[in-house]
């Protein structure tokens, strides 16, 4: 069991033993939740630095913020931890570059939850990850599953570069469409997924739903899809059952949960009460909130539609999300796929 899994130890345990100084690359949200484990495992920190442009007598936790050419003239070798994640192409290539001159680890850290994903964690879930692995239809999404799982044991980005996909590809061979689709979009940001939907589908599609609980967001989207008859938008959050939830009233992709600060109360409908006919193709990025989304789908998937599916916000979301979806429409095809992005926040489930 288990035997596509090669990475035994822990980024966080080859940090604790390293002899090389350990210096963080960015600060932020990310920075902080690594040195919270930094904390536990007691691993020391060096430093701290930025890229050149972004460094300004900026300090960070109590230390100055060097350049990365600073500290290359005063240290011969040292270890790079990623704290920021990479998402486009230009940026991505300039990590791996400076990959190739020191050794660099981008440690995986949840956006939702708790805990951190270790080999210890899939020991202990082994049945549940060899059971979606088994399950998988093409070689390609099962050497994507591996590399993406040896990557958030061990933080090494070549497994990413290994196994990252076209974005083309999703609605070219794994999500084919069809004229007159209904397309389900939860967590519409400003509408970005809509507009690829509606050029894969060359705007032969019949309706569109999008779900976004961001009024920030939300005004943006109708912006953008004003007047268009055939798209219909809701400032909501796609959950399990209706309710109202409390969200960070910030401008951003996430729109957080909270209980303080700044909020704003938002509707939760599911996606069976909101969308009155059969969907055809559903998209879910709820930052956490899958498996309600999901469960809050069930007679949309019971139906057969299609489903685009984050699995990285939680560390169980790529065991526990397939196989919330086999037990609710076993006889389907499941796919993953992880698209140009460090950390591993581009991995995705299709199913068809």
């Amino acid at each position: 069991m288990l035997d596509f899994i090669s990475e035994k130890q822990d980024c966080w345990e080859f940090l604790q033993d390293t002899e090389l100084p350990v210096f963080i690359y960015g600060m932020g949200d990310g920075a902080l939740k690594i040195m919270k484990v930094f904390e536990e495992y007691g691993i020391p920190v060096a430093g701290f630095f930025a890229s050149d442009e972004f460094v300004r007598g900026h300090t960070f936790e109590g230390h100055l913020v060097h350049t990365l050419s600073q500290i290359e003239s005063l240290i011969d070798d040292f270890v790079i931890v990623l704290a920021f994640a990479a998402g486009y192409k230009s940026l991505y290539v300039r990590i791996n570059a400076l990959a190739e001159r020191h050794t660099l680890v981008a440690p995986d850290v949840p956006i939702a939850g708790d805990g951190i994903f270790t080999y210890r964690y899939c020991l202990e879930n082994a049945e549940k990850i060899q059971a979606v692995y088994d399950m998988l239809a093409d070689d390609i999404s099962r050497r994507t599953y591996a590399d993406v799982i040896n990557f958030r044991i061990s933080g090494k980005i070549k497994y990413l570069n290994d196994c990252t996909s076209p974005r083309e590809e999703v609605y070219e061979s794994l999500i084919p469409l069809s004229e007159n689709d209904v397309f389900v979009d939860m967590g519409a940001y400003r509408g970005d997924t809509v507009e690829e939907f509606i050029s894969a589908s060359g705007g032969t599609y019949k309706r569109i739903y999008a779900f976004e609980p961001n009024p920030k967001n939300f005004r943006r989207l109708s912006e953008n899809f004003s007047g268009n008859e055939n798209i219909i938008l809701l400032n909501a959050a796609a959950g399990s059952k209706k309710d109202i939830v409390r969200i960070s009233a910030g401008e951003g992709r996430m729109a957080h949960l909270s209980s303080s600060g700044k909020t704003v109360e938002i509707p939760v409908i599911t996606a069976d009460e909101a969308v009155p006919e059969q969907a055809s193709v559903i998209k879910i990025d709820v930052e956490g909130d899958e498996r309600q989304a999901l469960t809050g789908s069930r007679k949309h998937i019971s139906g057969g539609a299609k489903i685009l599916c984050s699995l990285y916000h939680r560390n169980e979301d790529i065991f526990e999300l397939p196989l919330l979806i086999k037990e609710m429409s076993p006889c389907r095809e499941f796919y993953i796929r992880h698209h140009l992005y460090i950390p591993a926040w581009e991995t995705n489930l299709y199913v068809k």
